[in-house]
C-alpha cells in the first residue's frame, strides 16, 4: 500500500472511532437518565403499594384472586 492509501484508511478509522465514541457518550448519558427515572418510578410504586394495602409485596406472591 502507498502512504496516501494508508493515510486515507487511518483518517477513516479515526473518524469511525470518534463517531463511536460520541455514540457511546450519548448512550451513557441516556442510561444514567433512565436509571434515575426507573428508580423514581420504583419508589413511587412502592409508596402506592404501601398506601393501598399496608403489606409488603413479595415478587413470588400470587395475587389475591388466585
Amino acid at each position: 500500500m502507498q502512504d496516501t492509501e494508508l493515510e486515507e484508511r487511518l483518517a477513516h478509522l479515526i473518524r469511525a472511532v470518534d463517531d463511536l465514541s460520541d455514540t457511546v457518550a450519548r448512550q451513557d448519558q441516556e442510561i444514567a437518565r433512565l436509571t434515575v427515572r426507573v428508580g423514581m418510578l420504583m419508589q413511587r410504586e412502592a409508596g402506592r403499594e404501601a398506601e393501598s394495602s399496608g403489606a409488603v409485596i413479595l415478587g413470588d406472591e400470587k395475587p389475591p384472586h388466585y
